[in-house]
């Protein structure tokens, strides 16, 4: 028997899990023969629930910091980020270890004395994991080796050029991957399951449709990036190739939409918390396939990490926390103009009664994804009070102090929630807390229990995202577009659309899939990283924050009013900055010393 079944074997009895269904409660009291694995359904369960909690990669609840590293939150925790660049690393995956482990399952299912279909069954599932990983592989190094259902192993004195594979072009990698999710979703089941921790039906046209507009974008905007391309294809796609890949993307997309039983999460007339329960509630119908966690066991520590000071169930929480950059490209209901409005036009401040009543007729998606001042979050009201500001000889000063410190005559000097420009731990630097994936209940922000709230990767609104942006590629027409990115901001509760360009599709991602994985590579693949993220000064590049202040000032029209101060965030130290490099993660050496015929990456 190999390592990794023995492994399996073991990690069974540690209840490695992918999701909260029965599926995933498998246990083994011992360590068995490889082909009793196969003779029992319980145990193949075991090693699929194995293959799905090994693919956490990129954003994920897991490291909250990874969410402080683009432009949607900031760290907020201890002293200044002095991040400069991004790594050549940054969310590279290489997993042949993985891809070894699920052609080794195919095997032993073939060679099984399981039904038929119930080999199909597995199988299929196997290779859309297989996809997955190498669907995640490509997207940050470009092409990669192609090894089929190949076990490769190596013996001494033979040569290992055999078993030395180059890469595949990123155009073949992306086909390899649209064809295996073909494939596989002809004989998925087309049922819900349970809590969507499973690959169904659905989920495979879904990283189809997904890989495809990936494949698409680079097609087509690589001219804006001409030297970011390998002579061998290995990195870049010909354009000649983006219609095709436009019209798989649609197609896949349309057939989620119009004949899967997902739809979009509309219940709750509430819409800012209708948009909440719609990303992170398991009973959302909108979840086609998440990485789901369960208690005990199965949890994480996001909510713990990132949780606001005043509802926090342990000492931790700020460790990043969402910028102002972000909370401004959600538009007002009926302004597609998301600034917040902060002085009027000669220049002064705006005076506010109460703390959110600056966010009044903000799309209700801000909601449902950021705690702004004033918002509520488990039942307690969340007010963000960076000092008190009184005039003394004429002018405005600024009081400010601890979180919490309280003086008279001025009462809560700053709030609880701060923000603060301290260095100090868990102490909010921002003005706002992340309220998607996050726990409204307390225990759940401790680090003892943690929490066990769930990771989208694919939900409803995604699929009418990608038929709008695949049908304006497609030179479709204004109605049956602006009709799909309709369909989600009616639902969010913000005005319709008559005409839609790139730029709104860019915008309507940035708000709808905030902290879900998916800014860093729809801007990469668009090719438009390097201009948001120049490292110079300026409106996206730079993280700015929002300090609210309490007015002192007895006997006048605003004493008690607030007022907001935009500024650049103290502890983003630099601009972010994206390099062409960026575009494609660095080749390890290492794997170049075992493999001479793997090609390098442009500017590597």
């Amino acid at each position: 028997m190999n390592k990794f079944f023995i492994h399996i074997l073991l990690l069974v009895t540690m209840a490695i899990t992918a999701g909260c269904s029965n599926f995933l409660d498998r246990e083994s009291q011992s360590i068995l023969p490889e082909e009793d694995i196969y003779a029992d359904e319980k145990l193949i369960l075991a090693v699929l629930a194995n293959f799905y909690g090994r693919m956490d990669w990129g954003q994920q609840l897991g490291d909250p910091g990874s969410f402080g590293l683009l432009d949607e939150a900031a760290y907020s925790s201890g002293g200044p980020n002095n991040m400069q660049n991004y790594g050549d690393d940054l969310w590279r995956v290489y997993d042949y270890p993985l891809i070894r482990n699920i052609n080794e399952f195919i095997k032993g299912i073939n060679g099984s004395t399981l039904s038929e279909e119930v080999k199909s069954r597995y199988i299929a599932e196997a290779r859309f994991i297989r996809a997955w990983v190498y669907f995640t592989m490509v997207k940050g190094l470009g092409g990669v080796p192609l090894v089929g259902d190949d076990i490769f192993d190596y013996a001494p004195g033979m040569d290992p050029a055999a078993i030395q594979i180059a890469r595949s072009t990123e155009q073949a990698s992306y086909e390899y991957i649209i064809d295996e999710c073909t494939a596989v979703a002809a004989i998925l089941s087309a049922d819900k399951n349970t809590n969507a921790a499973r690959a169904n039906k659905w989920v495979a046209l879904a990283l189809k449709a997904r890989a495809a507009l990936y494949a698409a974008s680079i097609a087509k905007y690589n001219v804006n990036t001409p030297d970011v391309q390998t002579s061998g294809g290995e990195v870049g796609i010909p354009s000649s190739e983006a219609a095709g890949f436009y019209e798989t993307a649609y197609q896949a997309a349309l057939e989620i939409v119009n004949t899967s039983p997902y739809a979009l999460h509309n219940v709750n007339p509430d819409k800012g918390k209708n948009f909440y329960e719609a990303v992170s509630s398991k009973a959302s119908g909108e979840v086609i396939w998440a990485r789901d966690y369960i208690y005990p066991g199965q949890t994480h520590g996001f909510t713990n990490n990132v949780i606001a000071s005043s509802v926090r169930g342990d000492i931790d929480a700020n460790i990043v926390t969402p910028i102002l950059n972000l909370v401004e490209d959600f538009e007002y209901i009926d302004n597609r103009n998301g600034a917040l409005k902060l002085r009027d036009a000669s220049g002064e401040y705006l005076y506010y009664d109460n703390p959110s009543d600056v966010f009044a007729g903000k799309d209700p998606r801000l909601y449902g994804t950021v705690i702004y001042s004033g918002a509520d979050f488990g039942g307690t009201t969340i007010t963000y009070q960076a000092g008190i500001r009184y005039m003394e000889g004429g002018q405005w000063r600024d009081r400010t102090g601890v979180p919490g410190a309280v003086e008279a005559p001025y009462g809560v000097v700053t709030g609880q929630d701060g923000p603060t420009t301290s260095n100090d731990q868990y102490v909010n630097k921002t003005g706002f807390n992340i309220r998607k994936f996050v726990e409204e209940n307390r225990d759940a922000s401790t680090r003892g229990r943690g929490s066990d709230m769930w990771f989208v990767r694919f939900r409803y609104a995604e699929f009418l995202m990608i038929a709008a942006e695949a049908a304006l590629e497609l030179n479709k027409t204004q109605v049956e577009i602006a009709g799909y990115v309709n369909e989600i901001r009616e639902r969010a509760g913000i005005q319709p659309l008559t005409q839609v360009t790139l730029q709104d599709i860019i915008r309507e991602r940035r708000v709808e899939f905030a902290f879900e994985n998916h800014r860093y590579w729809d801007v990469k693949r668009w090719r438009i990283a390097h201009t948001l993220w120049s490292g110079q000064e300026s409106p996206t590049a730079t993280h700015y924050v929002l300090f609210p202040y309490k007015i002192y000032a007895p006997g006048t029209a605003n004493h008690n009013k607030w007022v907001f101060e935009k500024r650049k965030a103290s502890h983003t130290m630099y601009p972010r900055y994206f390099r062409y490099q960026n575009y494609y993660n660095f080749v390890d050496q290492g794997w170049i010393d075992r493999n001479p015929k793997l090609v390098r990456n442009p500017y590597q």
